[in-house]
C-alpha cells in the first residue's frame, strides 16, 4: 500500500470521497493504463522508494516539478525538456527552475523501468503526476487515484515558466492571480502550498527577508524572531546564497501540517509561505488555521488540489507524442 499504515484507513475514506467529488474526466481516467500497463503506478513507486535511500528530500523536488511542468503549457512534461534540436530555450534555464528544479535522474530511471515493462506506454506528463503521488504518499501524506492518460508536448516555454510559476519573492495578490489564471482557487493555492511541509530552499529565496525586507533596511517583520536568528546562522548576509534550509524545520521530511502550525508561529521559511497567514484580510487566513488544527481537512483538500492541478490543459488523444526519451521529442 501506498500510504504509510496510520493513514491506511484515511487513504481509503479519500479515495472513497474523491470519487465523488471528481467524478471520471472524459479524456483523463485512473484506469487509462489498465491493460496497457497494469503495473505502472508500482513500478514509479518502486524507483522513488530506491531514491529516497540516498535522497531524502527526492519525495519534494518530484512534487515541484509536477507543479512547475502544469503552470506552463499545461501538465505536458514541457519542464523535463533539454536545449538541443527543435528546444532553443529550455524550461529548465527559467529563472524558478535554473539551479533549483531537481529529479530528472529519477524520472529517467522511472522512464526507462516503465520502457522496459510497457514499451512506448507510458507519458512523462503522466510519469510526473504519478511521481507526485507516489512521493507525497511515502513521506506520509495522503494517497490519492491519480488521472492518467496525458500526453507529452513537443515544444518547451521558456518564457512561460518565468511569468507563469509563482515565486517565493511575489505578494499573495500576484500569487492567486497566478492560480486563478489555471484555474485553480484561494483553496488550491493554501492546499498547493501545503507541500512545503517537505524539502529544502535554498537561502537566495528568501534572504531578502533577512535583512532588507523591501527596502526597510530591517528584516521582514513578519518572521518570527527565533527562527529569524537561525535563519541568520545558516544564511549569513553575503553567505552562499546556495546553502539548503529545512521548508519545515519540525518535520522536514515528513508530509504532515507542520506547515500550517509553523505560519501560525511566523515560522514560514519563504515570503510567500507566511504571506498565506500574515496578509491582513486576506481569505487564506481562515484555511490556514483550518489546516493547521485539522490534518484530514488538509490531507482531503491537498490531494483534490493535486486533482485539479493534474488537469490544467492536458493533450489527451492524438495531440502530442509519447516520448522515449523524457528529455527530448521523439526523433530530435
Amino acid at each position: 500500500m501506498l500510504c504509510s499504515t496510520p493513514y491506511s484507513l484515511f487513504a481509503t475514506i479519500i479515495f472513497a470521497t474523491l470519487i465523488l467529488l471528481h467524478p471520471s474526466n472524459a479524456q483523463l481516467s485512473s484506469t487509462f493504463y489498465s491493460n496497457t500497463c497494469p503495473n505502472v503506478s508500482s513500478i514509479v513507486t518502486s524507483v522513488i522508494q530506491q531514491a529516497l535511500q540516498s535522497d531524502p528530500r527526492i519525495g519534494a523536488s518530484l512534487t515541484r516539478l509536477h507543479f512547475h511542468d502544469c503552470f506552463v503549457n499545461g501538465c505536458d512534461a514541457s519542464v523535463l525538456l533539454d536545449q538541443g534540436g527543435n528546444i532553443t530555450l529550455s524550461e529548465k534555464n527559467a529563472t524558478p527552475n535554473n539551479n533549483s528544479a531537481r529529479g530528472f535522474d529519477v524520472v529517467d530511471n522511472i522512464k526507462t523501468s516503465l520502457e522496459n515493462s510497457c514499451p512506448g506506454v507510458v507519458s512523462c506528463a503522466d510519469i510526473l503526476a504519478l511521481a507526485a503521488e507516489a512521493s507525497v504518499s511515502l513521506g506520509g501524506g495522503p494517497s490519492w487515484s491519480v488521472l492518467l492518460g496525458r500526453r507529452d508536448g513537443l515544444i518547451a516555454n521558456q518564457s512561460g515558466a518565468n511569468t507563469s510559476i509563482p515565486t517565493p519573492f511575489e505578494s499573495l495578490a500576484n500569487i492567486s492571480a497566478k492560480f486563478a489564471a489555471v484555474g485553480l482557487n484561494t483553496t488550491h493555492l493554501v492546499a498547493l502550498s501545503g507541500a512545503h511541509t517537505f524539502g529544502r530552499a535554498q537561502c537566495r529565496f528568501f534572504n531578502q527577508r533577512l535583512f532588507n525586507f523591501s527596502g526597510t533596511g530591517s528584516p521582514d517583520p513578519t518572521l518570527n524572531s527565533t527562527y529569524l536568528a537561525t535563519l541568520l546562522q545558516n544564511c549569513p548576509q553575503n553567505g552562499n546564497g546556495t546553502t539548503l534550509n529545512n521548508l519545515d524545520p519540525s518535520s522536514p521530511n515528513t508530509f504532515d501540517n507542520n506547515y500550517f502550525k509553523n505560519l501560525l508561529n511566523n515560522q514560514g521559511l519563504l515570503q510567500s509561505d507566511q504571506e498565506l497567514f500574515s496578509t491582513n484580510g486576506s481569505a487564506t487566513i481562515s484555511i490556514v488555521n483550518n489546516f493547521a488544527s485539522n490534518q484530514s481537512a488538509f490531507f482531503l483538500a491537498f490531494a483534490q488540489s493535486m486533482i485539479n492541478m493534474g488537469n490544467i490543459s492536458p493533450l489527451t488523444g492524438n495531440q502530442g507524442e509519447i516520448r522515449s526519451n523524457c528529455r527530448k521529442v521523439n526523433g530530435s
